[in-house]
Order: C-alpha cells, then sequence, then structure tokens
C-alpha cells in the first residue's frame, strides 16, 4: 500500500528549499538481507515475476523527443533542478524551466510535480556551480536533479565523487556527447559518460525515446531505494533530439511507483542543528580503506534493486526492460552475438528481424554500472562462440575500450574463455551507424576461420591510415514499404527544422493510426549552415517507428 507522501522541502529561495528535518542519522536499511543475498534463486525469482503478463493501462501518448520524454519525468519526481546550458542536453533544463514558470490566467502553476508543487529551478553559472549545488541540495535533504553533457559533466566529477560516497540518491540525466580532443564537436557519443563509470555512480542507458522516459522513472525507483546515485544516459542528438510517439506515465501510476518510505528516509538524513552528524571528515591510512570497502554491500544490492524496480514498472504499465536486452529472431540457437548499448541496439534489432538471422543475435546493455558478470553470462546463450562488443568512444592507448573489456573479463570469471570477442568503435561524433553498417560487424564474425576475424575494427568510416574498418556490404532496409520516408534540406535559421517539428507533431496528433519518427541533423556552424529533416511515417500503429538511423 503506498504511504501517504512527505511534504516536498522547496521554498521560495533556492538556495533554502530544504525541509530539514529532525530525527536521527541512523543509516537505513536499504540493504538486501544476507537470507536473500544467500538464495541463489533470488534473481530467479524476480526474472520469472518478470514474465507474468501485465494488461498494458490506457495511457497518454504524446508525440516529443528525448530530451521531452526525461524531463516530464524528471519534473514530477524532483523538488529541485540546477541547470546550466550545453548541447544536446539544454532542451531538458529550458523545458522544466518553462513548466516551472508558467502560470494559468489565474496565477496558479500549470505543471506541478507529486507534491503539487512546480520544480524549484536554479541556473547556474557554470556546470561546476551546478554540481556543487546539486551535491548542496541532497545532503540537505531534497530530492535534486540536473542534466548536462560533454565537458560540463566532466566538470561535475569532483563532485560526483562526493555524491557517491556519501551515498546520495539522484539521478543526473546526460544526452551523451563527444569531448573535445582534436576538434571541438558537438555531436553524440558515448565518450563523456565513460570518463566518469570510476566515480561510483550507477549507469543505465536508454535506446529509444520510450526508454528515455520510461528509464527516467526507473532509475529513480532504484536511486531512493540502493542510496547509489545513478546516471542516466541517452545518445546525444540520435536519441536526445529524435521525435517519436511515447506513453506517458501518469501522475497516477508514479505515486504508485514511488517508493515514498524511502523518500522520508532521504529527507530525514538531511543534515540539521537539531540532529548533528559528522560527515565530509579527513581519514588517516589507519580506517580510509576500511571505509570505502564498507560500500560494497550498496552497490551488491543495486543490480536486484534495479531489476525489482523493472519488475514493478512492467507491473503497471506494460512495458518490461531488463539489465541486458536479449533478441534473436533465429528458430535454433544463435552462434554469434553483438553486444552494445544506445540507440545502435534498435539497428542490429531491426536488422536481425529483417534477415531473419538464425545465427546471430543481440544484447543490448541497459545497467552498465554497476556491471553484474553473472547476468550478463546468463542473458548470453550457451551455443554463442564468438562476440563483437562495439563501443561508441575511443580509448586511445587503452587494450580496448569500456564494454569490450566488461565483456571479456565477464568470460573470465564465468568460466566461459572459449568464446573468441573481437572490440570495435562506431558512430563517434554521431557518425551514422545503418544496418549495413551492422551486417558488416555480423559478416566479420561469421568469417570461416578465427584468425580472420578483424579485430580490433572500426565501421563506418574507411581507415586508410590503420586499416580497422570493416568493408561495407550492400544497402540492407529493414523498414517495410509501408514506411513513407520525407527528407527536407535547409539553411540553419531558415525555419525549415522547426517547421517539420510542428508537422510531424500535427500530423501524428491528428492520426493517432499511424506511427511517426522525425530525425534533424545541424552542422555545426548552426544559423549559417546546412540542416536536413528526415521524417518518417508507418501505417500501422502496432509498434513504434525504431529506425534510430538515416
Amino acid at each position: 500500500m503506498m504511504q501517504s507522501k512527505p511534504q516536498a522541502g522547496t521554498t521560495t529561495d533556492c538556495d533554502n528549499e530544504i525541509n530539514n528535518s529532525s530525527i536521527d542519522t541512523e543509516e537505513s536499511n536499504t540493504m538486501i538481507s544476507d537470507e536473500e543475498k544467500k538464495d541463489s534463486g533470488s534473481w530467479e525469482k524476480i526474472r520469472h515475476s518478470n514474465e507474468q503478463s501485465a494488461e498494458k493501462p490506457k495511457q497518454e501518448t504524446k508525440i516529443v523527443d528525448g530530451n521531452w520524454a526525461v524531463a516530464s519525468a524528471s519534473y514530477r519526481m524532483n523538488d529541485i533542478a540546477y541547470i546550466f546550458p550545453i548541447t544536446p542536453s539544454s532542451t531538458m533544463g529550458e523545458i522544466v524551466d518553462a513548466w516551472a514558470s508558467s502560470e494559468d490566467k489565474n496565477g496558479e502553476k500549470k505543471v506541478l510535480n507529486l507534491w503539487n508543487q512546480e520544480l524549484k529551478v536554479c541556473e547556474m553559472q557554470s556546470e561546476g556551480g551546478a554540481a556543487g549545488a546539486l551535491h548542496g541540495a541532497l545532503v540537505s535533504g531534497s530530492l535534486a536533479t540536473t542534466y548536462t553533457a560533454s565537458q560540463g559533466l566532466l566538470l561535475f566529477i569532483p563532485n560526483l565523487y562526493k555524491i557517491a560516497g556519501e551515498l546520495l540518491p539522484t539521478v543526473i540525466h546526460v544526452a551523451a556527447r563527444a569531448l573535445t580532443g582534436q576538434a571541438l564537436s558537438i555531436y553524440g557519443d558515448h565518450s563523456d559518460v565513460m570518463l566518469v563509470r570510476s566515480t561510483g555512480l550507477a549507469m543505465v542507458s536508454s535506446f529509444t525515446v520510450q526508454e528515455a522516459h520510461d528509464m527516467a522513472i526507473v532509475t529513480q525507483i532504484a536511486t531512493l531505494t540502493s542510496r547509489v546515485p545513478f546516471l542516466h544516459f541517452m545518445d546525444g542528438f540520435r536519441t536526445s533530439h529524435e521525435i517519436n510517439k511515447i506513453d506517458l506515465v501518469s501522475d497516477d501510476i508514479l505515486r504508485e511507483l514511488m517508493p515514498w518510505d524511502k523518500v522520508e528516509e532521504h529527507r530525514q538524513r538531511a543534515l540539521s542543528p537539531l540532529h548533528p552528524s559528522q560527515r565530509g571528515t579527513a581519514q588517516s591510512p589507519d580506517v580510509f580503506m576500511q571505509m570505502a570497502e564498507s560500500s560494497n554491500t550498496h552497490y551488491h544490492s543495486v543490480n536486484l534493486i534495479f531489476e525489482q524496480a523493472l519488475v514493478d514498472f512492467f507491473r503497471t504499465t506494460g512495458r518490461q526492460y531488463r539489465p541486458f536486452e536479449y533478441h534473436y529472431f533465429g528458430s535454433s540457437d544463435p552462434r554469434i552475438a553483438i553486444v552494445t548499448m544506445g540507440s545502435s541496439v534498435e539497428v542490429f534489432k531491426e536488422t536481425l528481424k529483417h534477415i531473419k538471422s538464425e545465427q546471430a543475435c543481440v544484447i543490448g546493455v541497459r545497467l552498465f554500472r554497476p556491471w553484474n558478470p553473472s547476468t550478463f553470462c546468463d542473458s548470453l546463450p550457451k551455443s554463442v562462440k564468438r562476440i563483437a562488443a562495439l563501443d561508441r568512444t575511443k580509448e586511445s592507448g587503452a587494450q580496448g575500450e569500456p564494454l569490450y573489456m566488461d565483456v571479456c573479463a565477464s568470460l573470465m570469471s564465468c568460466k566461459r574463455k572459449h568464446v573468441f570477442v573481437a572490440g570495435g568503435r562506431y558512430g563517434l561524433a554521431s557518425k551514422d551507424f545503418s544496418p549495413r553498417m551492422a551486417m558488416s560487424v555480423i559478416n566479420n564474425l561469421l568469417r570461416n576461420d578465427v584468425v580472420n576475424i578483424q579485430h580490433p575494427f572500426t565501421v563506418g568510416i574507411i581507415d586508410d591510415v590503420t586499416h580497422l574498418s570493416l568493408p561495407l556490404g550492400k544497402e540492407v532496409t529493414p523498414l517495410p514499404e509501408s514506411v513513407t520516408e520525407c527528407v527536407f534540406w535547409g539553411f540553419g535559421s531558415d525555419g525549415t527544422v522547426g517547421a517539420n517539428h510542428e508537422a510531424v507533431k500535427i500530423i501524428g496528433d491528428y492520426r493517432p493510426d499511424i506511427s511517426v519518427q522525425a530525425y534533424f541533423e545541424y552542422d555545426a556552424k548552426k544559423s549559417s549552415g546546412w540542416t536536413v529533416s528526415h521524417l518518417r511515417f508507418s501505417n500501422t500503429n502496432s509498434d513504434n517507428l525504431s529506425a534510430p538511423y538515416r
């Protein structure tokens, strides 16, 4: 039964928004019990319960982009947001700021959170300021969030270590973007989020616009229950700016899902002179390591807590997710597997569905940190002998990229050393990843002799320097003929993108029986560069259009 909602701690002052409650600061019992950990079937019980049928409730559908989808969930589940604009996450902050300041003709706030208040939005003067303010709000007992990307996320790093070390529950939403290396790039890949994987934040990836909305909710539930802060990320531009039709989770469902007892525990842990506690100490070598290792129990429990949150979400919405999403469209057992995350999971999924491959499967990584090797190996069929692990980032000088290294280590720990793993890079700085490229990765793994498999490899470019690139074969078109595709070229600031934004929403709203998708490409010069608008319409509404490629 849902507990009564605690009062939000916001006031009219950004620096005094928290309700400082007065009780002792005993550590809450958010851990899974020792008996439950020892129960070897505890994971299986949750997995089997996830298979139970759930009647999908009637939900409001909206045609929105990934940024809007995330903002809608985070606005309603938090007290305060500290923002600083950085492409491509700026839209999330702009949306919540507009909602927080919107009023009706009677002066009443139009958009409210679950506490029937507007979200307090504070725009800071830098990303470092947003990170510090976020940390301060959390230790004061607030439900706080922020939105960032790229170099902005890097400026969060010192505070991320503190937030994770002090076990302060929050969700940081990131539209993943390239980092400035040999040149500035505003476009999307996973370079930024991979750089913060050692800070102690749990990390969750969304593959589509719908998932961005849903995972923003699930991560909020999981962080409150586990006390481990979460970083929820989606592909910058490719998902954050893609327009698609989603089922919006209602306030009533959010209230049912929200762990109100954990919200109250978080508020009661707030710093207060009425129940003083010692934090932020300096520790000597005699105790520092012991205290650092004591957090292990919290991180060990995250996987189980996250999967339980997915089960609860499935039961209330009818949408089913797993920490590792397995897709196979053959009739026997696959020989090869593709392991990746982000929008590329959908590219491989649609490609395999189209070619009806008997030999290949794809595993999409949703919960990237904490990485659970046994759960990964459980999702990998025993018949698989070869794997391609694709990373949307480059770590110069490393033996392999992060996902590749995690896959290799997991196979070693699960005693499946016989499986061959090839690591590859793709899609840096929003380089398009198409079904044709997905087929190149599959064909590389299907070569007769393992020694002939290109490893490491790149795909999507012609590498005439280090010769790592895979050759591209013939075009592959998974979209059915019933899908209408439109392309509009324009110049930045000429109104083409804005007009197509509105057109696809109007058509989708007027014809609720069809699916729509829109994606927009921008030149880095923005106002004086070219733009390309990609619009798709499908006469069937059985599934949303899931084609994250040009």
